[in-house]
């Protein structure tokens, strides 16, 4: 494991998209496909030969991509429609791929939502937590058999180095739905959070069973996540000179979405993966192994045990018998 943490081969000045192998033959879903990382995901895996199902919520965002896609590239990719703050929902697009009865070899988390005012799902969960972790983790339990029949497979989870801003004891799962208890940015390390102990808790499970699983933080990368925060201070009328200028300093100091993408695929699709047995992890920018930075909850697996349990639960009752 430290072999590949300190080895040059990953390092972004080597590590390009021509060095993804050859993905013919194989599928893939990329969620929030349509934008930013998602959208460079999508056209890594679909430029490499894999079959690729671009999962949005917004059929018109999706198949507009998805031309740009085929100008760009002459690459296609197929829509599946995927509303994650709706858990009958994902359950039905997840249901919709399993009938096709196709292999699962690659399903990257990537679609998620930051720092927006507080809101509930359609199921009634805190809107960051919902999406971020919530439906992901029904959509991937969900698809597990596919991933399984497709061993060697890959799930890639979408966190973020602001899981750090977790509330105290990492997951307060007692208030997660009150409005009052934590700021917006703490509602959203709390949701990065759970992210990797999902990726922590799965490997548990399917890691034996040839599905990889990883955690990425993909950087500070310029994606449509500003929309939270925008939305959440107000940038408008005689606020929005400030809020052009940090739109301006985050241009200067962030990364573009090609370049924010290159760890996520990198996981999803590096021989490395399979060989050097690397599951359960956490990559940071660009292609390295990370430490879970010095956070105790996100090594803290009884603390994934109870997300789990949690998740499990809640999933179940929100879905209609």
């Amino acid at each position: 494991m430290d072999t590949l943490v300190r080895s040059s081969k990953y390092h972004p000045t080597t590590f390009t998209l021509e060095q993804v192998p050859d993905l013919a033959g194989k599928v893939a879903i990329v969620t929030g496909g349509n934008s930013g990382l998602g959208y460079e995901t999508v056209r890594a895996l679909a430029s490499k030969g894999a079959r690729v199902f671009m999962a949005a919520r917004s059929e018109a965002k999706a198949r507009d991509a998805i031309d740009r896609l085929k100008g760009a590239t002459g690459c296609d990719a197929e829509f599946l429609r995927l509303d994650l703050q709706d858990l009958n929902q994902v359950k039905a697009a997840a249901d919709e791929f399993l009938a096709k009865q196709l292999p699962l070899h690659i399903l990257v988390n990537n679609a998620g939502i930051m720092a927006c005012p507080f809101g509930l799902t359609k199921d009634g969960i805190e809107s960051q937590m919902g999406t971020n972790h919530l439906g992901h983790f029904l959509f991937t339990t969900t698809l597990l058999p596919a991933l399984e029949r497709a061993a060697p497979s890959r799930v890639v989870i979408l966190s973020s180095i602001l899981h750090e801003w977790a509330p105290e004891g990492g997951i307060q799962f007692e208030r997660i739905n009150d409005p009052d208890a934590h700021s917006a940015w703490t509602r959203y390390g709390q949701s990065k959070l759970a992210d990797i102990l999902f990726a922590r808790a799965l490997d548990r499970r399917v890691g034996g069973r040839g599905v990889f699983v990883n955690a990425v933080h993909p950087g500070v990368v310029r994606t449509g996540l500003k929309q939270g925060p925008q939305e959440l201070y107000g940038f408008r009328g005689i606020l929005k000179p400030l809020g052009d200028l940090l739109a301006l300093s985050e241009y200067m100091w962030s990364i573009g979405p090609a370049a924010g993408a290159l760890t996520q695929i990198f996981v999803a699709t590096a021989p490395a993966i399979d060989a050097d047995n690397i599951r359960g992890q956490y990559f940071e920018p660009y292609c390295t192994l990370g430490t879970h930075s010095a956070t105790e909850y996100a090594r803290d697996d009884a603390l994934a045990e109870r997300l789990w349990e949690w998740s499990e639960a809640t999933v179940g009752a929100k879905l209609r018998k």
